[in-house]
């Protein structure tokens, strides 16, 4: 009898559903000082922002710069970066132009301009390609303004070191996006378990109310810089990134 009762607890153990995975907690932007703002945008009241990358154009198909921003932003007291989003790198001089020419005006505007940031996807293995295009960039840049870029959390798993390193004397950052759209990427854990030797100061970027637990090595890695918060609007027209 006593075998058929602990035969049965362990039939009732064997059918007991598999625990769930705890939930990681959703980001809440009040806590945090740093955000992506792009145009459309409105951020809550309550929020104190410290640093802002504010989205004022794209280079797209035909070969042009297209602001996306009305008006020159006014915003002492905060930390600017003028972020321009791009899918090809083959700028002529008119693109150019036109950026280093909005940069000057949002420092006249009297703002604390910290520098350029470009959003572009460059594939892992074509880091070495975009680290010469961000040579030729930075040659241009003046040097009162700092150069950023936003990077895929696969350069850290699979980029090459000796690309890496050539970035790290060009850069001053990588933002590195933990998102696709409004939603935290599945897996990141992985990734930044093998940023152990990144040698680029970054920081990380996370979506408003997505997923996010910190992995225990960003408090103690040297190049950590800090979270960025890509803020969102609450509805059915909510801007993305992508």
């Amino acid at each position: 009898m006593r075998r058929l009762a602990i035969g049965a607890l362990l039939l009732l153990a064997a059918c007991r559903p598999a625990p769930e995975p705890p939930v990681a907690p959703k980001v809440a932007a009040a806590g945090y000082d740093a955000f992506y703002l792009w145009p459309g945008v409105r951020p809550a009241a309550a929020l104190r922002p410290r640093t802002l990358y504010l989205l004022d154009g794209e280079v797209r198909q035909p070969r042009r710069f297209q602001r996306l921003r009305m008006g020159v932003p006014r915003l002492p007291g905060k930390a600017l970066w003028l972020v321009v989003r791009a899918n090809r790198l083959d700028w002529d001089a008119a693109v150019y132009d036109a950026i280093l020419a909005d940069l000057e005006r949002w420092q006249a505007a009297g703002n604390d301009l910290a520098g350029l940031q470009i959003d572009f996807d460059a594939a892992t293995r074509g880091i070495d390609g975009y680290a010469r295009f961000l040579a030729d960039l930075r040659q241009r840049l003046p040097r009162r303004w700092k150069l950023s870029v936003t990077g895929l959390m696969d350069w850290s798993a699979h980029g090459d070191p000796q690309a890496l390193a050539a970035l790290s004397h060009i850069i001053d950052e990588a933002v590195v996006q933990t998102y696709q759209g409004r939603t935290t990427i599945p897996g990141y854990e992985r990734y930044f378990r093998r940023m152990e030797h990144f040698p680029i100061p970054f920081r990380v970027a996370l979506v408003e109310g997505g997923e996010w637990a910190a992995p225990p090595m960003l408090a103690r890695h040297p190049q950590f810089r800090g979270y960025v918060v890509f803020l969102l609007n609450r509805g059915p027209r909510a801007a993305q990134k992508r």
